[in-house]
């Protein structure tokens, strides 16, 4: 049973950050009960959507009134509620946090937003790219006379955005405990993104950091800290930093010799020192440098696939990835050492479990028939 065995959340189905979020919860032990709107378009095989894994589905038109009142109804007996659409949306649905909060005072309500609930870009439609791009992080991805590199949708949608949010849910579930009162967690992407870049604001203001991409120790500028092409074209990453593990990979690819070496911390010499680290990582395949330089000191790694990450043997002795029937997957994480957390369930069809759902949740079972009936609840057609 996970640390978070006991919760009961609801959350309505959306796409990126709060699915993840959702994901994350259910993985270390919240019950959460994803409420699928009906007849909702399907982009891509719901049965392989990790995101998706953990929790049971239940399809509501919650454009009836009818709807809005089942979902009413499960709201009361959650702890938390997850959404992620637009500012303004739950609130015409009649699903909005003063109406929620007002039905279940304990409730924890989480909003997932790109720009956040206010300003004057709330009601703006964007993406990760976008928030990454206000907040200054996009600007500083990318190598020298090249234009910026979105780092997929890490960054926003689930490092500024998923983490924060869940983050948030788990700060107000501790503080409800205490107090007896639920709150309104606005998880805006905007705002985790600028906490992530926190470190690099203070080195701007020391002097230590440059504010342009591709000019620093961390970016790309530094020999030290890149990456380099092996001889077969794959390529391995390099982050030796201290002095001693410096030293070290430099003994290792064979240039302890050349006295240039010795400037490490020197920006004038990155671009020629970078040439050499180049021209000596040419010379040797990604398997041979593994073989001199993994597991050392030299802060080395292979710069790997999705598909190799999951065969690397680091990788497999921890189980960072669990296969279950068909489907290869990330594990949950963090770990725990007495509650550790689990995937409750493989992810399922919108609706798979309907009347299952609404049964456990307290709704009784002729009014489940009605609903499914007059199809203001769907009920996958592939379940009984």
């Amino acid at each position: 049973m996970g640390p978070l065995s006991g919760y009961r959340i609801v959350e309505f189905a959306g796409l990126g950050p709060a699915p993840f979020a959702g994901m994350m919860l259910s993985d270390m032990g919240a019950e959460v009960l994803r409420v699928e709107r009906a007849n909702a378009p399907v982009m891509q095989d719901p049965k392989l959507n990790i995101m998706n894994r953990g929790r049971k589905s239940v399809a509501i038109d919650l454009k009836n009134p009818e709807g809005v009142d089942i979902a009413q109804e499960l709201i009361k007996k959650a702890d938390c509620l997850i959404e992620g659409y637009r500012p303004g949306v739950m609130e015409r649905l009649g699903l909005g946090p003063d109406i929620c909060l007002e039905v279940n005072p304990k409730l924890v309500y989480g909003r997932m937003t790109g720009w956040g609930q206010d300003g004057p870009l709330a009601n703006a439609a964007g993406h990760d790219i976008n928030y990454i791009a206000l907040t200054g992080a996009l600007h500083a991805f990318g190598h020298k006379n090249d234009k910026p590199v979105p780092p997929l949708n890490l960054v926003g949608d689930f490092g500024g955005g998923a983490m924060f949010l869940s983050f948030g849910i788990v700060c107000a579930l501790l503080e409800a405990s205490k107090s007896g009162q639920g709150q309104i967690v606005d998880a805006a992407m905007v705002d985790g993104i600028a906490s992530l870049t926190s470190m690099f604001h203070g080195l701007i203001a020391n002097g230590l950091w440059q504010d342009k991409p591709a000019s620093n120790s961390l970016d790309s500028a530094a020999h030290f800290y890149d990456t380099y092409e092996c001889a077969d074209g794959k390529f391995v990453a390099i982050g030796a930093i201290e002095p001693k593990f410096y030293e070290l990979l430099v003994e290792k690819i064979g240039l302890a010799n050349d006295p240039q070496m010795h400037n490490q911390h020197d920006p004038s010499e990155w671009p020629e020192l970078s040439n050499k680290f180049a021209a000596v990582f040419r010379t040797k395949s990604r398997a041979e440098w593994c073989k001199i330089l993994e597991g050392t000191d030299a802060c080395f790694a292979p710069v790997l696939s999705f598909s190799e990450a999951k065969e690397h043997p680091h990788m497999k002795s921890r189980g960072n990835f669990i296969t279950q029937g068909n489907l290869t997957q990330p594990a949950p994480a963090p770990r725990f050492s007495r509650t550790p957390g689990s995937i409750q369930s493989p992810p399922s069809e919108p609706g798979s479990h309907s009347k299952e759902a609404l049964k456990r949740w307290g709704i009784e079972k002729s009014k489940i028939e009605n609903l499914i009936q007059n199809k203001i609840v769907l009920q996958h057609k592939n379940v009984g």
